[in-house]
């Protein structure tokens, strides 16, 4: 497939190969006018030290208009997990229908299976097996075992290729953290210039819209890879539902809050349909619970959010009625408004007693967002404030969250987040506003898999406004890989050479380190 398959230890084929390796080998799927399913590949997530998650979708026709992917009627579907990549050491196996329900998706919970260590797995239906997936369960709860891990976010499919993907493959992480803009729901105009591979179709609105922007999103070979090399944990931002929205409002204030519900419901459904996520997040209408922990045995507690599902309506909404995302100036009361949230109180509450609770060597706060305050100026018009879209727009949470770490004196606190297509690592005060108060946490955000940066050099002049930031680069684009131990947290930003080169290379920009009982991040 390409270089970043150790064929020694992990059995990774892409969907391409694999089709059609059996449209050859599967006279069944030939007789019956099926073409070959699995066109989206497998996926593993949310591991535990028993188990993980399994997931695919059978979709021969992966673009159908009506989002079927080609199918009508419910198929029945094997699965077996095995201790060896040649899977001929099965442990676990069974058989589960996939149903018109969930679009012919496949949520498979494995469980009684030993902790710490990989195993493989494959799907076999409609006379053809799916490509070998690679799993692993987590450590032993009480064990202090390394990590691989690595995040990725903001991935535009008319603006590139997903090398980024391919590289953090070959890596062989452990765990993959994906930390929102997974598709975009968006599309260019095909004259606008922007875009290297159409989607075929405008904004997603519709549950066959979602379907088919996933679908497409996941025949990717780069995206199939990754996901079969190491299992998941899946946030989302906004472009899974719509640029800028906020809970059930829109940011188009001519959409009636029942209308954009409806819509959120279709997104959250295809989200659901094509995650390994576990039956606690199966959507029920627009509602649908990801925020989640997960213990990597001792040495690191995830604690994974929405930011999007429970905020309250977007701060200092414009004049037009917009809720776009934009600078405000601090003059704008609703900025530091005490009643207002950006995680929901019942996931506040949830997240102060996950940092109450938390007995891990590192605490890390999966997200979607840059945390970090950040004094910029209006492009347009030079005016300095705050982006409303982000945690700047919602400071009262972000000052509860931050005491609540304080308070309970959480072990090496270490934010991550995506959203803003560039490379951030910040210093996080005690005080926001007070850049003398003590560093209680560690921010890093990695920068988009395809889409486009803020500008550099606008955001360059405003750095000096900014002295908690400690690094900033949008130039290009990548994702992060983390190595994670007792004693250190080594952080490597990691760019590829051009997003339109399916080819690419991938480098490192920077390196930083974190210590414990140390916050704050050490250039290396």
């Amino acid at each position: 497939m390409n270089d970043a398959v150790d064929q020694g230890s992990r059995r990774v084929l892409s969907g391409l190969a694999v089709a059609t390796a059996f449209s050859i080998l599967s006279p069944f799927a030939r007789s019956a006018g099926v073409d070959y399913p699995f066109t989206l590949g497998v996926a593993s997530g949310d591991p535990l030290p028993d188990g993980f998650v399994i997931w695919t979708r059978l979709a021969p026709l992966f673009n159908a208009a009506d989002g079927s992917g080609g199918l009508k009627r419910a198929v029945p579907v094997r699965w077996r997990v095995a201790s060896d990549a040649a899977m001929t050491r099965i442990v676990k196996q069974g058989e589960v229908l996939a149903t018109e329900r969930f679009a012919h998706s496949v949520h498979v919970e494995v469980a009684g299976l030993a902790a710490g260590r990989p195993y493989w797995y494959q799907f076999e239906g409609l006379g053809a097996q799916s490509p070998v997936g690679q799993a692993r369960t987590t450590p032993p709860l009480q064990a202090m075992a390394s990590a691989r891990l690595g995040f990725v976010s903001c991935s535009h499919w008319e603006r590139g290729y997903f090398s980024a993907y391919r590289h953090l493959a070959a890596e062989q992480p452990d765990l993959v953290f994906f930390l929102g803009d997974y598709i975009y729901d968006s599309s260019y105009a095909v004259d606008s210039g922007k875009v290297f591979r159409a989607h075929g179709s405008g904004n997603a609105v519709s549950l066959s819209d979602y379907r088919n922007r996933y679908a497409l999103y996941k025949t990717d070979p780069d995206l199939q890879a990754l996901h079969a090399a190491a299992p998941s944990v899946a946030t989302w931002d906004d472009h899974e539902v719509q640029n800028d929205y906020a809970n059930r409002w829109s940011q188009d204030p001519k959409i009636p809050v029942a209308q954009f519900l409806q819509q959120r419901a279709a997104a959250y459904q295809a989200f659901y349909e094509h995650m390994p996520l576990r039956a606690s997040s199966v959507p029920k209408g627009p509602d649908m619970r990801i925020y989640r922990r997960l213990d990597y045995g001792r040495l690191a507690r995830f604690h994974v959010l929405d930011g999007r599902q429970y905020r309250s309506e977007q701060p200092c909404i414009q004049a037009n009625g917009s809720h776009q995302g934009h600078i405000a100036a601090n003059t704008c009361s609703d900025l530091r408004d005490l009643g207002r949230t950006m995680l929901g109180w019942q996931q506040e509450a949830w997240l102060d007693q996950g940092f109450a609770q938390s007995q891990a060597q590192w605490n890390v706060i999966a997200q979607d967002l840059l945390v970090a305050p950040l004094l910029q100026r209006d492009l347009s018009n030079h005016k300095v404030g705050h982006w409303t879209d982000g945690w700047d727009g919602y400071v009262a949470n972000r000052s509860r969250m931050l005491a609540s770490i304080g308070r309970h004196k959480v072990s090496n606190p270490v934010f991550w987040g995506g959203d803003i297509h560039s490379f951030w690592t910040t210093d996080l005060h005690a005080d926001a506003n007070n850049p003398d108060s003590p560093v209680i946490a560690t921010e890093f955000v990695g920068s988009s898999v395809t889409s486009d940066g803020p500008p550099f050099e606008a955001f360059s002049k405003i750095l000096p406004l900014n002295p908690h930031v400690k690094f900033f680069d949008s130039r290009q684009r990548g994702y992060v890989s983390v190595e994670l131990t007792a004693q250190k947290m080594l952080t490597n930003f990691r760019v590829i050479t051009d997003p339109r080169d399916p080819n690419a290379t991938v480098s490192t920009l920077k390196s930083f380190v974190v210590e414990p009982g140390r916050a704050g991040a050490i250039a290396v």
